[in-house]
């Protein structure tokens, strides 16, 4: 890839005036004025169907409506499954019932999400179709909390008193409520009060629930229409998991310009569904780019066409560098993989690597990194478009003023002559705390009042952060998943061939993708004697494998490492993890 000490082709600023959000009736509103342009493009099964601004803003009502009627004003509603209408339905139309809307993982077990509504005191659970048969389960075996279970797509049909009412019943419920009396949205008085419970994490014994308000999500919205290059008639396709901030972030701030939303219906399609949805732009983690981009060149090998490509991206850099532009026409089988008309990508979640900034810059795609973290709904900094600069992740949002801590910095200037030290946050879209955590609350602010984001890096003389690292132990995946060790350590710790273990981020042999490393000091007593290493290896490996059965995909591990010593530990017996290397 190519070096990037080169200056990134900034676009030019554009003044594009759209209405401030304040809160969710504000969004509803702006997404009723787009009237009859598609507002959602989406799968049901094969077939394609799709849904305007004023349809949609009808069912968000007749949701809404249906809640009152339902008593859940107030209480707790869990959304979990794929993308989908109905998903982003009920999420709006909670907020605007003055309910508070609890997105989960649908990659989650059973189990834990079980566990999570104990925790939440969940009230209602609207739910995706692979989830029909799990939740008839929890119905039978009685759950506690749970008095509505909502099916988008049911298994079967069932009567509105029972346990068990689907999507369009409660569409039904609150269009008829609606034509009887009448619905409008309940004020919001207090923009500070509690709208959205997040868990940050996969297990209960762990995890942290961030606690966010009206103003928190909206002003992240805000920030997200003002910082970033979009229009009313941009087409993007929804790739990422709606229950992460990032993603529900970025489809409200498209529904606020007015933007065509297309929803991806599996990953083994994206590519095919590029092509039929004919994208202009792209909200993504780095997984995806840095596929997108190996594949751009296996093609090219695969056709014969690589030498071809290096051609046209050396003949394409020197006509820019004479002013003229023909990226578009020299690049055009790989413009038309993607659709034909990608312009720009958004990308969060993780770090991204600037060399891919740059290599699709040579393509003629503008990528703009941004930083984010559940706590702070999501969006910190996004790179500028019309003043970029590769390896940054962009100056603060509206929303918020960042600083460098000196607590954590060593006084020494780096490589680039400022100081390095953990980037904190203040401003409308930090969380109001974790739910029930006193002790994760004190150790996430300072006693100024500045969240505590744990990465580290450095900001430059125009405000522009970098992320140099962590100083928490969290393990950011590249398709922006965030795993926490000591979880995953916990489930290892039942091992008994497992004296001590550590777990980490490596980068794979074959690949820059970070896998899930274990570091295990084992009990040797538990294995007979002479035992090689290879055999306690092996017999560590087998019981890995037994609990990563029990984990998602993407919290499993898939390597293991062994050492003959104890890990270096704290005066209290705590493993000095800042020191496994």
């Amino acid at each position: 890839m190519e070096n990037t000490k080169r200056k990134p082709i900034n676009l030019p600023r554009m003044e594009r005036k759209q209405p401030h959000i304040w809160d969710v009736i504000d969004l509803l509103r702006a997404v009723e004025n787009h009237g009859d342009k598609t507002l959602f493009r989406y799968f049901v099964g094969k077939e394609l169907l799709s849904i305007t601004y004023s349809e949609f803003a009808k069912k968000v009502r007749e949701t809404s409506a249906a809640f009152k009627a339902m008593n859940l004003e107030g209480e707790k509603i869990v959304i979990i499954g794929d993308t989908a209408p109905e998903w982003i339905c009920a999420y709006l139309a909670a907020l605007a019932s003055g309910c508070v809307a609890v997105p989960m993982d649908k990659e989650l077990h059973i189990d834990e999400i079980r566990k999570f509504f104990g925790i939440v005191n969940a009230k209602a659970v609207v739910y995706g179709k692979t989830f029909n048969e799990k939740f008839i389960k929890s119905i039978e075996a009685g759950d506690t909390t749970v008095q509505y279970f909502i099916p988008m797509i049911p298994a079967y049909n069932s009567d509105f008193d029972h346990k068990v009412i689907t999507f369009e019943e409660v569409l039904a419920c609150g269009r008829e409520r609606i034509e009887r009396e009448g619905y409008e949205y309940p004020m919001i008085h207090n923009r500070e009060n509690l709208a959205e419970m997040l868990f940050t994490s996969g297990t209960t014994g762990t995890s942290k629930c961030v606690m966010l308000c009206q103003k928190n999500i909206f002003s992240a919205v805000n920030s997200a229409v003002e910082t970033v290059c979009f229009y009313p008639d941009d087409v993007l396709v929804s790739v990422l998991p709606v229950h992460h901030t990032y993603e529900l972030m970025c489809l409200m701030a498209a529904m606020v310009y007015g933007m065509e939303i297309c929803i991806n219906d599996s990953l083994r399609h994206v590519m095919r569904n590029f092509k039929l949805f004919r994208p202009t732009g792209l909200v993504l983690v780095p997984l995806f780019v840095n596929t997108m981009y190996k594949k751009i060149w296996s093609e090219a090998e695969s056709s014969g066409r690589a030498k071809a490509l290096k051609t046209g991206v050396a003949l394409s850099k020197t006509l820019l560098s004479i002013g003229i532009d023909k990226r578009r026409s020299i690049f055009k089988a790989v413009h038309d993989a993607f659709g034909g008309r990608l312009e720009r990508i958004i990308c969060g979640g993780a770090k991204l690597n600037p060399e891919l900034v740059a290599a699709f810059e040579d393509f003629g795609i503008c990528v703009c990194e941004g930083f984010g973290i559940t706590e702070c709904s999501p969006l910190v900094s996004v790179d500028r478009y019309y003043n970029r600069k590769w390896g940054s992740v962009g100056p603060a949002v509206p929303a918020c003023s960042t600083r460098i801590s000196e607590e954590f910095s060593d006084g020494i200037p780096n490589e680039a002559g400022f100081l390095e030290g953990e980037i904190q946050v203040k401003g409308d879209n930090v969380m109001l705390g974790y739910y029930n955590n006193e002790e994760a609350n004190a150790d996430a602010f300072t006693k100024d009042g500045w969240y505590r984001t744990g990465d580290v890096g450095y900001m430059d003389k125009d405000g522009y952060l970098y992320i140099t690292g962590r100083c928490k132990s969290v393990i950011v995946l590249e398709n922006g998943k965030n795993v926490f060790p000591e979880e995953i350590e916990e489930y290892l710790a039942d091992i008994d061939t497992i004296a001590e273990v550590v777990v980490v981020g490596r980068k794979a042999k074959d690949s820059d993708e970070i896998i899930l490393t274990a570091i295990v000091y084992p009990s040797i007593d538990k294995f007979p004697t002479g035992a090689t290493k290879e055999l306690i290896q092996e017999s560590i490996r087998n019981s890995i494998n037994q609990i990563n059965r029990r984990l998602p995909s993407f919290k499993q591990i898939k390597a293991v490492e062994l050492r003959d010593t104890e890990f270096e530990k704290t005066p209290t017996k705590k493993i000095k993890r800042f020191l496994v290397k």
